[in-house]
């Protein structure tokens, strides 16, 4: 089926659309999944799930030693150069085999200790035995999925997207009526399996054509250059998933349990619409900016994503505060105490939304030392401003702390942005 004229010649607009298309049947089924565990698990089972989200998440940062974004922008530059691409994989696989070594290790022999820190309990030292199994899977996925983002194949990155979603989201059906929230977190853990065994049906043949695995060596040519990518992934997606960790953990202690689910449940709906911009990030801005040098184009570039993306996001975030007492009956049944929280997350994610536009300047052109300071202030922010606001609104403070966070890292992000472009004048045209 071919697309109509006005998107045909609009990238932003075609990955946007196709995106769509994907996260609107994802928001289906996890509209009759999230209702389905609210119900089922309630409010602590729906906490302990964000608990073990935020671990995954901080695994495939770990497992790789954080090289994703270093793997999108060298494919993005070198897609034709299948020499240097071999240097880039060949130390990609070093990083691979080290990140999901000591993974492994750390979750096996600390399963006890992250059991008792995520759950208060031991009864889930086997979920982290389990995942100390699966790291190497992850690690693999990881990468694999950097390839794919770098040669920004939308069309199979949609396909990968939503078949794998289907499929977990069966895995956690079974585990959920089979046993119960232990059974939901087994499904989420063995997820990245899935998503690896798509990938290798759907994007095989392509990554055959560029990966010569082979004559594949060990060595470490691209040393520096993703251990940059490293030290960025570290300030990004380990701390921020811990502080998330530990902010779900206060509310707990401070408030209730109940208040840690009720957040959960926000941070969830929130991550399900900006998934909507991860796809357009990875496969576009980080490719397009990384072979921008001029300050013209650049400006340019960021001012054609802005028109193309906010307005859509802006209208759907307000159909989502307009709707949200009947997304809330819909989707978590009972937890009436969210409904305070939708205005200052939404608002925060909007402003959320334009920082990351800019910010992924610094992953693109590697400026890890720009990177690493806008990101440890921000995420500094979010929790001191944390720990001051939910003395005062309570459960609504967290969600105040991460607009005010927000407005604050969008004017950093913009000076730095600037300071980066004043010494690279345009061209002439």
């Amino acid at each position: 089926m071919k697309l109509p004229k006005f998107l045909s010649g609009n990238t932003v607009l075609k990955i946007t659309s196709l995106n769509a298309v994907v996260i609107t049947i994802r928001l289906i089924v996890s509209v009759f999944i999230q209702r389905l565990l609210a119900i089922t698990v309630g409010e602590a089972g729906i906490a302990s799930i964000g608990q073990i989200r935020n671990a995954m998440v901080m695994l495939t940062s770990t497992s790789t030693l954080g090289i994703f974004s270093g793997v999108v922008k060298y494919v993005a530059e070198y897609k034709e150069d299948k020499p240097e691409l071999a240097k880039l994989f060949s130390t990609a696989a070093v990083f691979f085999i080290l990140g999901s070594l000591i993974s492994a290790l750390v979750l096996f022999f600390g399963s006890s200790y992250f059991s008792n820190y995520l759950f208060k309990s031991d009864d889930f030292v086997y979920a982290f035995k389990l995942l100390a199994v699966i790291v190497p899977f992850i690690a693999l996925n990881r990468v694999i999925n950097g390839v794919v983002s770098g040669l920004s194949d939308y069309k199979k990155y949609a396909k990968i997207e939503l078949i794998s979603y289907l499929l977990a989201t069966v895995a956690i059906l079974v585990g959920l009526y089979t046993s119960n929230l232990e059974g939901v977190i087994v499904a989420i853990a063995v997820a990245p399996i899935i998503q690896l065994v798509v990938l290798w049906f759907v994007f095989g043949k392509t990554l055959k054509a560029y990966i010569n695995f082979k004559n594949l060596k060990l060595n470490l040519n691209y040393k520096n250059k993703l251990l940059a990518f490293t030290l960025m992934s570290f300030a990004s997606a380990f701390l921020l998933n811990y502080i998330e960790i530990n902010i779900r953990t206060t509310v707990t202690n401070q408030i209730n349990v109940n208040e840690a689910g009720y957040w959960t449940a926000i941070t969830f709906i929130s991550k399900n619409y900006m998934v909507f911009a991860t796809g357009l990030f990875t496969l576009y801005v980080i490719p397009k900016f990384a072979n921008i040098h001029d300050k013209h184009e650049f400006k340019n570039e960021v001012l054609s994503i802005y028109k193309t993306i906010l307005p859509i996001f802006g209208l759907g975030m307000l159909l989502v505060y307009l709707l949200r007492n009947l997304i809330i009956d819909i989707i978590y049944p009972n937890f009436v105490g969210m409904e305070p929280l939708f205005k200052w997350q939404l608002l925060g994610d909007f402003i959320r939304l334009c920082a990351l536009v800019l910010a992924h300047q610094f992953l693109a052109k590697r400026l890890v030392k720009s990177f690493v300071i806008t990101e440890v202030i921000s995420l500094v922010l979010f929790f001191v401003l944390t720990k001051i606001f939910i003395q005062y609104y309570g459960t609504e403070g967290v969600v105040i702390a991460h607009l005010v966070r927000y407005i604050i890292y969008f004017i950093i992000v913009v000076f730095v942005v600037r300071a980066y472009y004043s010494n690279k004048p345009s061209k002439t045209v």
